[in-house]
């Protein structure tokens, strides 16, 4: 199911804003871009890597007026009723911050951290999807979805996230101790075997996720965007003329995020290697 959002503008702003610890200069108005971001993996990154994330979280803040995170924040996260997973206090501070400020947060779950609900929304503030949604993006019509049982084959993991995602699998792993449900979790997840250098993402996923998004694109001519993360592998691809797939890549070895501009195709960034 596709849910569709309408956001109305992306805001201007005028003078100066951060970008990764730089500043620049404006001489005019200037519409801020939407930015979107995937596949931090919070919990299983190094420490640096998670404050490489956080300042550029924060320059966030002064350079956009819409963020989107498009699943894998954390490397697991389940919503306990009165118990909040350790170690992500700083970065939910920043988000919450944001959102206070005035600025829109999507965020959709991904197959590390589809089990949030209320409190990502009540308490820090961010519009939580558990679905694929169409958002407008800087007057962009764009289909964001984080990637994961998309496409044809894996039916293994379509199988499992069945038996994951169910209601009763989630009734009972409420009742186990959060120690336990964290240490399972770390078993299940392979992130932290990539942190010795990038894992060449499945050439099959890879294609897989293109076609569906090539699918998406030439079924719906009114759609200009399919965005999705989960391979970990930053791709931009017109499709046919000013119509893109992208895949916003991770922040486990690559630090890339887009940029969406208003009347813009999208750009696909990385952060330099001196700032890494």
């Amino acid at each position: 199911m596709v849910r569709k959002i309408i956001i109305a503008g992306s805001g201007t702003t005028h003078g100066l804003y951060r970008s990764c610890g730089r500043r620049r200069s404006f001489a005019r108005m200037t519409p801020l871009p939407v930015l979107v971001v995937s596949d931090i993996h919070l919990g299983a990154i190094d420490l640096e890597q998670e404050r490489r994330f956080r300042r550029w979280l924060e320059a966030a803040a002064d350079r956009t007026r819409h963020l989107v995170i498009n699943g894998d924040l954390f490397d697991f996260w389940f919503e306990y009723g009165s118990v909040i997973p350790r170690g992500y206090t700083r970065t939910l501070a920043i988000l919450a911050a944001m959102v206070d400020s005035g600025l829109r947060v999507d965020f959709l779950g991904g197959n590390h951290d589809w089990w949030g609900g209320s409190y990502l929304e009540e308490e820090v503030g961010v519009h939580f999807h558990r679905d694929p949604v169409e958002l407008d993006l800087a007057g962009h019509r764009t289909l964001v979805a984080h990637g994961d049982g998309l496409g044809r084959g894996d039916l293994g993991y379509r199988a499992l996230r069945m038996v994951l995602r169910g209601g009763l699998t989630r009734w009972g792993f409420r009742w186990l101790h959060p120690d336990v449900g964290a240490k399972i979790a770390r078993r299940v997840s392979r992130t932290e075997t990539r942190e010795a250098g990038p894992v060449p993402p499945s050439r099959e996923r890879v294609a897989a996720l293109e076609r569906w998004a090539r699918d998406q694109l030439l079924e719906d001519d009114d759609l200009d965007l399919v965005i999705l993360g989960h391979t970990h592998h930053p791709q931009r691809k017109e499709i046919s003329p000013g119509r893109f797939y992208i895949n916003s890549g991770d922040w486990i070895h690559h630090c890339s995020w887009v940029e969406i501009h208003q009347g813009e195709p999208p750009r696909l960034h990385t952060l330099p290697d001196a700032e890494r």
